[in-house]
């Protein structure tokens, strides 16, 4: 597969390019907006092609698909853009503005036949996978989620920042916080969140969230660009899940968890959790099926978000 990168995007430079070239795809392409730039990252990870516009490498006739690590309000152009090309697309998270956005794409996609995976990599992480096993098979009834990303921000421009571009903490790293509370607890019925511009930037950098589900079982979630934390703990009726360093555990990992008074620790040994998701797009695409991330489960975590910032909007819950 000859992969293209839509941009030079610092998590297509530090994680994804590296992660693509240890599979049996190709990175053949990287464009810019600065055709220079582009220049200077092919050359750094030996790309045979750099293009001074995105238009001009999805009209290379070189390509099977493209990664689109570009700001969040640029996904939905780019992505159709790109499948208008015939190519199949992996689009960083969050795969949308909106879930209507995010439904629209999923739509055009599917109509012009090519593969959309939203690029949730904690998700192919062994780690992830043995904390859903664990749950499902020792901890009973699965009442409460909590669940945090925060991690800090230089004070200077930064996207994350930008209104424009649909930045703040909950489209950043509160989305991670929202997909495990998915992941454990199914579907919300409402939300209620506060959220603090601190930085008067024009979109919060904090965010705290309360999600309530069938039966009052309840997720908290929290975002921001201040300290540094990443963790979910799974609390059922019969014992508890606790995952540190939960969505980027670089090197050697555990998660612990105790039923019936007895804890029990495991170990991970290192793994590319993004070579896993390269390797999990390839396979979706050769074999016609779902991606595990797939457009279906980008919109369903983007109507979380639309409520929980309806909530911050309006003050009160939002019903899903």
């Amino acid at each position: 597969m000859n992969i293209g990168v839509i941009s030079t995007a610092n998590i297509g430079r530090k994680r994804v390019i590296p992660a693509i070239q240890k599979t049996g795809a190709t990175v053949r392409a990287i464009a810019s907006r600065d055709g220079a730039r582009a220049e200077e990252v092919a050359n750094e990870f030996d790309i045979p092609d750099a293009y001074g516009s995105y238009e001009e490498m999805l009209d290379s006739d070189s390509l099977d698909a493209v990664y689109n690590p570009l700001p969040n309000s640029l996904h939905a152009e780019w992505t159709k853009r790109a499948a208008d090309a015939g190519l199949d697309v992996l689009c960083e998270k969050p795969l949308a503005v909106d879930a209507d956005q995010a439904r629209e794409m999923v739509e055009y996609c599917a109509g012009r036949g090519v593969t959309l995976m939203e690029a949730f990599m904690y998700r192919y992480h062994p780690r992830t996978e043995r904390a859903v096993e664990i749950a499902d098979t020792y901890l009973g009834e699965i009442r409460r989620v909590d669940a945090q990303f925060h991690f800090p921000l230089p004070d200077r421009y930064n996207v994350r920042l930008d209104p424009d571009l649909a930045g703040g903490s909950l489209m950043d790293v509160g989305c991670y916080a929202v997909t495990a509370a998915r992941l454990f607890l199914g579907e919300p019925e409402s939300a209620y969140a506060t959220a603090v511009d601190r930085r008067d930037c024009g979109v919060e950098t904090s965010m705290t969230g309360l999600l309530q589900f069938a039966g009052g079982r309840t997720a908290t979630i929290s975002a921001g660009f201040d300290e540094s934390v990443h963790r979910y703990t799974v609390l059922g009726t019969d014992g508890r899940l606790d995952v540190d360093r939960a969505f980027v555990p670089d090197g050697e990992t555990t998660l612990r968890y105790t039923v019936d008074g007895r804890t029990v620790e495991e170990t991970f040994d290192p793994v590319d959790q993004y070579q896993l998701e390269v390797e999990a797009f390839i396979e979706a695409v050769e074999s016609g099926d779902p991606p595990r991330t797939d457009g279906e489960d980008a919109i369903e975590t983007l109507r979380v978000v639309d409520a929980l910032y309806e909530s911050v909007e309006r003050g009160e819950p939002a019903s899903l």
